[in-house]
């Protein structure tokens, strides 16, 4: 194995002198599940075109595995946390999220505020950790990297940036409120049309549901923050030496890679330093293993129905495992249900229970007829991909908003989580396979995400290669970047054409009031002589 990676190696570093120019070093600063194999989907393309990609991750690191054998490196800093406490934290914040009563916007979000915070202590240290090591800085500058590529669900790579004077690009799906894709990237989002994240709303939107989008616009902008400013402010003034920001380290980013694409998305305005690579990590599906290939034929033409809760949810309470089981039973498919836990007492001959299950090739199955999901980004656009239709069991994040829009195109039934019965499973399951729309719906995005001149992946590597090539894409920024708030929407400069109106209209009105005084008083001045 080790000789494999040798001659993997020698091979990168030979076409490096093949094609002179092309290959740069990229270091990388990640995040943890599902961004992490998004991340890893670029960075595997990124050696296999012959860049040196670095990984810099700490000895607490959950999902990224610097022992696997890899053609990418891994420069493991050390951080007083332990992997258990990190998933631990992690785990906490996800459990609380699940079952975060939705009855109340005000209160929702005031938690959801807060379980992030509780969470950003913990990568707050992590950067701390790597940003004050003297030893892992001074070689990181000795290496000489041509851009960091990073994720700013988890803070620093962008002070990396500063630190080291490299280029700085981002991979992201989204934000709360896309309140930094808006406010530090400069992404336009019409109210009037363009529904915030998290909304759960649709391009479509009647009177009440645009001041519904006004009313999260506003909740979002003043009053939620994703992270508490003022610690990472003071962090990173500390580590420069200077007074800086977040926000100012964060708006210097060239490119944005976001993980969603027209298939997903409603239609707005965007910028050209903001790129759409949604579905990069999709692939044709590959033949199954054995058992699960016997399993699925023997469906008949009754076709295989694929479940899974995400990689998060390892485990569901037995009440709601049953009641899921029990709707299960009754469908004529076959059921393959990615599940790690007591085995259902109402269990069905038809389902069978994995760990472990290969999703984007049972999804691209021909036997696969329905998705039932959690509504993560990364196994919707594996449905797209395939085109198959889903029900949607959201759990928290992004989730409910990703199967809201399914729902909006067709392709998607949503249930809730805490509160569906077997025949509320049943009925939407019964609904995705039986109603033909649904397949068309799944089918017509699968079409536009295949229909593309470019593949994600490889937009979303050709941007990276572009900045390294350029030292970095300053033409593509705007210039909305060096205004303040009130300079972008041109409040003063509304301000001083009211002023100068207001000036006008006294001024003219003074004359008149003058010239009307004189006129009802012609023979005043002769009477005095």
């Amino acid at each position: 194995m080790a000789m494999k990676w040798i001659f993997i190696l020698l091979l990168l570093q030979l076409s490096c002198h093949v094609r002179p120019g092309w290959c740069g070093k990229v270091l990388v600063w990640p995040t943890e599940y599902s961004h992490w194999m998004n991340m890893k989907t670029i960075l595997d393309e990124l050696v296999q075109r012959g860049h040196e990609v670095t990984v810099l991750t700490s000895s607490a690191s959950i999902l990224v595995d610097p022992n696997k054998p890899s053609a990418i490196n891994f420069e493991i800093y050390p951080t007083s946390l332990t992997k258990d406490d990190f998933e631990h934290i992690f785990m906490q914040v996800l459990s609380k999220w699940i079952y975060i009563p939705d009855d109340t916007f005000f209160s929702y979000f005031s938690q959801m505020q807060d379980m992030l915070w509780e969470l950003y202590i913990s990568f707050r240290k992590l950067c701390k950790d790597v940003a004050l090591n003297k030893k892992l800085m001074t070689k990181l500058q000795e290496t000489r990297f041509d851009v960091i590529l990073a994720d700013p669900f988890g803070p620093c790579g962008e002070l990396l940036a500063e630190v080291l004077k490299i280029p700085l690009v981002y991979s992201l799906r989204f934000t709360p409120g896309s309140t930094i894709e808006k406010h530090i990237g400069g992404l336009p989002f019409p109210p009037s049309y363009a529904p915030v994240v998290l909304s759960e709303l649709s391009d479509q939107m009647t009177f009440m549901e645009r001041v519904k989008n006004m009313i999260y616009v506003l909740y979002f902008d003043f009053w939620f923050q994703t992270f508490d400013q003022n610690k990472w402010d003071q962090l990173y003034t500390e580590v420069l030496g200077r007074p800086t920001t977040l926000f100012e380290l964060m708006s210097k980013a060239e490119m944005w890679l976001i993980r969603t694409y027209w298939d997903f998305e409603f239609p707005r305005p965007f910028l050209p330093h903001f790129v759409f690579v949604g579905g990069l990590h999709c692939k044709p599906a590959k033949p199954l293993p054995k058992e699960m290939e016997e399993f699925a034929q023997s469906s008949g033409q009754n076709g295989i129905v694929v479940f899974t809760l995400g990689s998060m949810v390892s485990n569901i309470s037995e009440e709601r495992a049953n009641v899921i089981a029990s709707a299960l039973a009754q469908i004529p498919q076959k059921v393959l249900w990615r599940f790690n836990g007591k085995k259902p007492d109402t269990l069905g001959p038809n389902t069978r229970l994995y760990k472990w299950i290969p999703q984007n090739d049972l999804l691209g199955h021909p036997k696969t007829k329905a998705f039932i999901t959690h509504g993560g980004t990364n196994g919707i656009y594996e449905a797209i991909y395939h085109g198959v239709p889903m029900v949607g069991i959201p759990m928290f994040a992004d989730q409910p908003d990703n199967i809201a829009r399914m729902q909006t195109k067709g392709a998607a039934v949503r249930l809730d989580f805490n509160t569906m019965s077997s025949a509320d499973l049943l009925n939407a399951l019964k609904t995705v396979i039986n109603d033909p729309s649904y397949k068309e719906n799944a089918m017509r995005l699968s079409r536009i995400q295949h229909d593309q001149p470019m593949k994600p992946l490889d937009r979303a590597v050709f941007w990276i290669e572009f900045v390294m090539r350029h030292k970095g894409a300053k033409h593509l920024r705007p210039a909305s970047h060096d205004l303040t708030w009130f300079q972008y929407h041109s409040l003063d400069v509304i301000g001083f054409l009211l002023a100068c109106v207001a000036t006008a209209i006294f001024v003219i009105t003074k004359c008149v009031l003058f010239c009307c005084q004189k006129c009802a008083n012609p023979g005043k001045k002769g009477k005095r002589e």
